[in-house]
């Protein structure tokens, strides 16, 4: 490629100049890039301490595209509409798909000023149209709906007045519309938009409806869903197989300035991975506390298979005084694997570090069968993993006895041995998974909402 230079000294050092801030800004650039995509490899490939989960993975990838089309938009401002450049500029491809066919159209016309010919100014005819469609939205919308009941008398009897019956409202007397209600409910739990957030945000619309206002709507959902709720929580429990976990959640104790702690219990149900007949589905119960009560009193009629982790009061619901049938436990290998896994990120832990790889081969053989029947499942366990997994437990009694029993590799160790029963429970029933990573999932929500406090825990007991 050629590039005619400028003859004129003071022309030379200005495109000079320019050249020299285009480097700058270049290299800033590539640093930046590179900085990025040493991130990404650390995240994606680097240690496990090191690496990102999902969202946050999301969120990197959501930087590198940002700074990509700033960099893309600031050329295409400093390359002006019809300007001549020394190599012909490589078009950007761009993937925008279709727009759905359901979204309701809006058609612009844009028509030049005169259809006259230019050149013998007669009339002239359309020969066909460039189209472009392009998404647009509509800001969200406050409106106020006044309902008019007429009223209706007859002129002979002056005493019979009709009129048409006032409608049922989720608030007697109360401003908002259900819609309202359901709209400030999603933007609380389910994207993490507290409700003085929302109040801020009407205030912005001309509407002064505080925090307690909201608040107080939303106690009046939560007791109008409360059959709901429970409904979900007996499907739930109706079920052969449930996951069982519990998670802190902050409330404000009145009168002493500060929160204290409650519980969500969540019970989930998750069939896919073996083919079950029922949707997955989840039920979350608060809490004072996690106490021994509390969990014997959400499972107290339940009969089946509970996963789990070690926790004590799990343990007690397998009381054989429970009745016929029971509740079988099903321990999470995850919980054991995690002290190993706590144990080799310091280095230097060839025990711990083989247990994972042991560990690692059995949940192999768990993602080749995944989404099959509960009966191909189990065939395949017994022939594939029950041999690993007994080796496995000769292994961990075999190094148990090589290491110190105070140290943390014998402590994990012993974890294993001590609930081996549950582990290996997963061998003779295709129903039951390896770990509990069904039911923590559901407890993500919970954790990202912003505001868990409340001056009244009844919000969160339904």
């Amino acid at each position: 490629m050629s590039i005619d230079l400028p003859d004129d000294l003071d022309a030379l050092r200005e495109l000079a100049t320019r050249l020299l801030a285009e480097c700058r800004r270049l290299t800033e650039l590539n640093d930046r890039y590179a900085h990025l995509l040493q991130q990404l490899n650390r995240a994606q490939f680097g240690r496990r301490s090191e690496r990102l989960d999902p969202d946050q993975m999301q969120l990197a990838l959501e930087d590198i595209e940002t700074a990509i089309a700033e960099a893309q938009a600031d050329d295409d401002k400093k390359q002006p509409a019809g300007e001549p450049t020394g190599a012909p500029k490589k078009k950007r491809q761009v993937n925008r798909g279709a727009l759905p066919a359901h979204l309701p159209r809006v058609h612009v016309t844009l028509a030049p000023e005169s259809t006259a010919c230019p050149c013998c100014q007669g009339a002239m005819h359309q020969i066909g149209e460039d189209t472009a469609e392009r998404l647009d939205l509509i800001p969200a919308q406050y409106r106020v709906v006044v309902t008019h009941r007429p009223k209706f008398a007859c002129r002979t009897c002056e005493s019979a007045v009709v009129q048409a019956g006032a409608p049922e409202r989720l608030i007697n007397g109360g401003i908002p519309t259900e819609a309202l209600v359901a709209a400030v409910i999603v933007d609380k739990y389910a994207w993490h938009k507290p409700l003085y957030r929302q109040a801020q945000t009407m205030a912005l619309q001309g509407l002064p409806i505080d925090r307690s206002t909201l608040a107080g709507w939303v106690g009046a959902a939560a007791n109008e869903l409360k059959p709901v709720c429970q409904r979900l929580k007996d499907l739930v429990l109706g079920s052969p197989s449930i996951m069982v976990d519990e998670t802190r959640a902050p409330v404000l104790d009145p009168g002493r300035g500060r929160t204290k702690s409650g519980y969500f219990w969540a019970i989930a149900r998750d069939d896919r991975p073996w083919h079950g007949p029922d949707p997955p589905a989840v039920a979350y119960t608060y809490a004072p506390g996690r106490g021994t009560e509390h969990g014997a009193d959400l499972l107290k009629d339940y009969r089946g298979i509970v996963h789990c982790d070690g926790y004590a009061v799990y343990k007690r619901l397998a009381d054989p005084g429970r009745g016929e049938g029971g509740v079988t436990l099903a321990f999470c290998w995850l919980h054991w694997r995690r002290k190993f896994y706590e144990i080799d990120r310091g280095g230097n832990a060839p025990i711990a570090h083989q247990a994972l790889e042991r560990i690692a081969a059995l949940y192999a053989i768990e993602r080749r069968i995944r989404r099959r029947s509960a009966d191909a499942r189990r065939d395949a366990r017994q022939i594939d993993t029950k041999p690993l997994v007994e080796a496995l437990k000769l292994w961990v009694e075999a190094k148990l006895g090589e290491v110190s029993q105070k140290s943390l590799i014998a402590e994990a160790l012993r974890y294993g041995l001590h609930h081996w029963d549950g582990l290996v429970r997963f061998l003779d029933d295709g129903r039951i998974e390896m770990d509990t990573n069904s039911v923590e999932r559901t407890m993500r929500p919970i954790a990202m909402t912003d505001s868990f406090c409340t001056s009244s825990s009844s919000v969160w007991k339904h």
